[in-house]
């Protein structure tokens, strides 16, 4: 069985691209089950964010495996394969292994560092174990994933990026309103985004409201900065009221809508210049408002091009490190597990010669003292343990270089191991969320 990874993102496709992609939790669920319907693939999960959306499969083979999963992704997104197509990239095995790793690290985001995507990898593994659409391997990897993106945020400082992210935005905002200092931010959102948003505007002495789809998590958030919240049905009066509007959530269509900032201008006092930091991919703020008069617009790849690779360079680094020596340790423990029942069978098959020539051997000398029967039993078993150590061990070795299988195949053959006995080593029961 391999690894394939199929998808989108902000890296290879413009954001209009991505909006189109977006899955809402129905469609992404759907999808799970026409690939894992589809008789190339044995086992799906589909990660997507507001930059990615991306597939990853167990599958037999390379060249139908992706054919399935580009037909099915483009059924689900509504995006015809040949505009898919030109934005697609694929992955195999070990480089599917990095980038998936990457991908739960931070390193693959639009916001280098950004801690959104553990929770969204996480929940897509929730969902698809749910739906029943994992295999055991596939579920191995993607919880080996999130334990290290846990650990490149646990020991590198590149979670930061998202608060620089912020920063610049805000820098943005103050030059065009001539400074922040008691003005008035409108955020729109109450995820971990919208409060990075909020505290660091309150920080920068802003009068802070907060509007959100869902009034409860408003409060919450308003409540942690000292500002107000809003119902989101009087969006337009957030807006007239505001000098500086943050939007970034997570929702699929505009929610700052360009009439809805055309109707606030209209009542703003004198006119006042105005500021809107679209911080959601897709887009939150409608590229139209900027034919409102007085409205300065700022989204995330305007951010993108002012902030310095090189700002977060040696905690990149330390996380690229991180995720090569995991993707290493994954390898490694893959191939030992797929070489592994090879081995054991070759010792079971050495035990019961062993077991068989000791019984030979007593009935031949059935007058042999216990402690001289014990003494041959330990020498006989012992030379048979040298004997099968090299190999064994360098089997390992070589499983993991290019054809490595080869060498268990080879075992097969020298030994006349019985397949059957390998092949039921090879498939334990599964682990829950697996099917």
């Amino acid at each position: 069985m391999s690894l394939l990874a199929l998808g989108v993102s902000h890296r290879t496709a413009p954001v209009p691209m991505l909006e189109r992609l977006a899955l809402a939790a129905d469609a992404q669920t759907k999808l799970l089950h026409e690939l894992t319907e589809h008789v190339a693939v044995d086992g799906a999960i589909v990660v997507s964010t507001c930059n990615r959306v991306e597939v990853y499969v167990e599958a037999d083979k390379f060249h139908p495996a992706v054919d399935a999963a580009t037909e099915c992704l483009a059924r689900a997104t509504g995006v015809s394969s040949d505009d898919l197509v030109p934005h697609l990239y694929v992955h195999y095995e070990d480089r599917a292994v990095h980038h998936l790793f990457s991908v739960a690290s931070g390193l693959d985001s639009m916001v280098v560092g950004e801690a959104q995507i553990l929770g969204q990898v996480r929940q897509s593994l929730r969902t698809a174990q749910d739906e029943g659409s994992l295999g055991r391997e596939l579920n191995d990897l993607v919880q080996t994933a999130l334990r290290v993106g846990k650990r490149a945020h646990a020991e590198t400082g590149i979670d930061q990026a998202g608060a620089s992210l912020v920063s610049v935005g805000l820098e943005l905002a103050a030059r065009s309103l001539d400074g922040l200092d008691g003005r008035t931010v409108l955020v729109v959102g109450a995820g971990s985004m919208a409060a990075l948003a909020a505290s660091t505007a309150a920080r920068h002495g802003m009068r802070v409201v907060i509007t959100n789809r869902t009034s409860l998590r408003a409060d919450q958030l308003a409540s942690t900065v000292a500002g107000r919240s809003l119902p989101i049905d009087e969006i337009v009066d957030g807006v007239a009221d505001a000098d500086l509007v943050i939007s970034c959530t997570g929702a699929l269509g505009y929610i700052v809508a360009a009439d809805v900032v055309a109707e606030a201008a209209r009542t703003r006092v004198g006119h006042r210049p105005q500021v809107l930091l679209d911080l959601a991919l897709p887009r939150d703020i409608d590229p139209a408002v900027l034919g409102v008069h007085g409205v300065t617009l700022i989204d995330l790849e305007d951010l993108g091009a002012l902030l310095s690779d090189g700002q977060y360079e040696q905690d990149v680094e330390g996380v690229r490190r991180i995720v090569g020596a995991e993707v290493q340790n994954y390898i490694s423990a893959r191939v030992a597990e797929k070489v592994s029942p090879t081995v054991v069978a070759l010792r079971a098959l050495a035990s019961e010669i062993v077991a068989d020539e000791l019984d030979w051997f007593a009935a031949k000398r059935p007058d042999l003292a216990a402690e001289d029967r014990a003494d041959i039993e330990h020498l006989v078993r012992r030379v048979v343990d040298k004997l099968l150590h090299a190999p064994t061990v360098r089997v390992k070795e070589l499983a993991a270089e290019p054809d490595g299988e080869a060498y268990a195949e080879a075992l097969h053959r020298l030994f006349n191991l019985d397949l059957r006995t390998v092949e039921a080593l090879a498939t334990p029961d599964l682990e829950d969320g697996a099917r």
